[in-house]
């Protein structure tokens, strides 16, 4: 017996081939793709039992695991199921068309924002002084600001410096620069657990990782040991970019 497809049904299979393909991408990133693996063999298993070959007694009771299951999957994933909604939240088209509804304006920015922060970027690469600037776009990082010593100044080249100087106190934690002010400084980031990641990357890029993986925010990371400028944002990384390339992402990014 024939059945017929038409263009729901393909539209139905896209949908569910994309859900599965990003479901993949999370837990490939949050290291539970083994276990995502290990759920999805299981749900073919129960609908084959159930659907296909009908057998009551086994399906009865896999519906039942899969009931009470799902719940247990609620808590297991509650970290990658908060990513996901917050991808789709914070994509730039979803983005644009929040904005366009409320009526929020994007924030314009000059060179007399860019070029302090550039410069000490700069500057610290060449004398490989680490550092680790956390840069708010759309999304507010309060809980983060609130985790370090609150500034509240304007952004400067000198305090950004100053700041991330070896024997300054608050130089191994983050600096967070939010609405044209340098917000706080010696924040702490979480800390993203990417296997994938190069070995040679220490504990700043992985916080800067971690922030942008968690937020949309932009982090810049100068390395302490090569003296590198690196820049992560939505999860992922651009190594050893020029004091030019810097400066071009943060104009073209309009944080």
């Amino acid at each position: 017996m024939f059945f017929s497809f038409g263009i729901k049904d393909l539209i139905d299979i896209l949908l569910v081939a994309f859900l599965l393909y990003y479901s993949y991408r999370l837990m490939k990133e949050s290291r539970s793709l083994n276990i995502f693996f290990g759920v999805l063999i299981f749900v073919v298993f129960w609908l084959f039992v159930s659907q296909i070959l009908e057998m009551r007694m086994l399906g009865t009771l896999l519906d039942r695991i899969v009931s009470v299951g799902a719940i247990a999957l609620l808590i297991l994933f509650q970290d990658e199921i908060r990513k996901f909604f917050f991808s789709i939240g914070t994509h730039p088209r979803i983005r644009s068309v929040v904005r366009w509804f409320s009526g929020e304006k994007k924030q314009s920015h000059t060179r007399e924002d860019i070029i302090p922060i550039v410069m000490a970027c700069l500057n610290m690469s060449k004398q490989k002084v680490g550092a680790l600037i956390i840069i708010q776009r759309s999304l507010p990082l309060n809980d983060f600001i609130r985790s370090g010593e609150y500034i509240d100044a304007r952004i400067s080249q000198r305090l950004i410096e100053n700041i991330f100087f070896k024997n300054s106190p608050l130089h191994d934690g983050a600096l967070i620069i939010a609405h044209k002010r340098v917000a706080a400084a010696g924040c702490i980031m979480p800390v993203a657990h990417n296997m994938d990641l190069p070995k040679e990357l220490g504990l700043r890029h992985r916080a800067a990782m971690g922030i942008s993986q968690e937020t949309d925010a932009l982090a810049i990371v100068v390395s302490e040991e090569t003296g590198g400028i690196s820049v992560a944002f939505r999860g992922s990384f651009r190594l050893r970019i020029s004091a030019e390339d810097l400066e071009r992402i943060l104009t073209e990014d309009s944080f």
